[in-house]
């Protein structure tokens, strides 16, 4: 299945996946547009699911659920990439596994009602620096980029990276570069 899933179905495996973090960035868009542009106080700031499902963005588990969905498909679909396309991957599998620790360490203090570091309510590390609305968005967008970057190179791989890869998203077929005068 994952050789399947990083070879002929690569690029579909992308699409949905990519389908699930746009879906969620959207959410944290909404939430930022709520706080910065409408001037909703912070509580009522829940991005779009929230404001019909309020106990949805204030469930760690959906929250760290979510981490684990987006680590489990960096890492299952990595093998599909090779050279810069795999680096640049690789740069967002890190940073997510360190964003789904924080997730983590969320979790178990909202289970064990024991919040860490003195706080008043479950705190990550970094959040004891910055707001947990800012510093979602910074997680999701170092996350994010990296991950574009791959992709582009993916789909742009030079004749090396093309043939270190079972993957066929960045091949075109010879019947199609004949039909365009390639």
């Amino acid at each position: 299945m994952l050789a399947t899933l990083n070879g002929r179905r690569h690029r579909l495996a992308l699409g949905l996946f990519l389908i699930v973090v746009l879906a969620h960035w959207a959410e944290h868009l909404a939430q930022a547009w709520q706080i910065w542009v409408l001037h909703w106080p912070l509580p009522e700031s829940r991005g779009v699911l929230g404001v019909q499902f309020p106990w949805l963005v204030k469930s760690e588990w959906m929250h760290y659920g979510y981490a684990l969905v987006m680590l489990t498909g960096l890492f299952l679909l990595r093998p599909g990439f090779a050279g810069r396309a795999r680096t640049w991957w690789t740069v967002a599998l890190v940073i997510q596994f360190w964003h789904h620790i924080e997730h983590l360490l969320l979790l178990i203090q909202a289970q064990t009602h024991h919040n860490f570091w003195g706080a008043g309510a479950p705190t990550s590390i970094l959040q004891l620096i910055y707001p947990r609305v800012e510093l979602h968005l910074f997680y999701n967008s170092v996350v994010f980029l990296p991950m574009i970057v791959a992709m582009y190179f993916h789909l742009r791989p030079n004749p090396r990276e093309a043939a270190a890869t079972d993957c066929t998203c960045g091949h075109v077929p010879e019947r199609e570069h004949a039909a365009a005068g390639v």
